[in-house]
């Protein structure tokens, strides 16, 4: 995707909290903050691709429950890998307790 790193900075902020803000909220927020920035926001269109191909926050795997990190199995400690990934390895290779932690995660990994 071609958005500047200010509007990306923007939309990272703005999608990196744990509850999953309306549509509305979203782009009210990133006009805003757009606006005073003096880029241009980006359109709807726009605002979904990002939410479905940004990697998000990297997660270093060494720092992670000890749950986490063996559903991690093929991946070494010193790695850093995104929360989408993390979540997948959770859910489908973790125990329990690995899919309650990927569970309590931002809601933009489990999206």
């Amino acid at each position: 995707m071609r958005l500047g790193p200010e509007v990306n900075a923007i939309l990272l902020d703005t999608l990196g909290g744990h509850e999953r803000p309306t549509l509305g909220t979203i782009l009210g927020r990133l006009n805003a903050q757009c606006l005073e920035a003096g880029v241009a926001a980006p359109a709807r269109a726009t605002v979904y691709n990002f939410m479905a191909k940004t990697p998000g926050r990297l997660y270093r795997v060494g720092e992670l429950p000890t749950s986490v990190q063996q559903a991690l199995y093929n991946v070494d400690a010193q790695s850093e890998v995104p929360g989408r990934q993390l979540v997948f390895y959770c859910f489908n290779y973790g125990t329990s307790a690995a899919m309650m932690f990927a569970a309590g995660m931002p809601w933009l990994a489990l999206y």
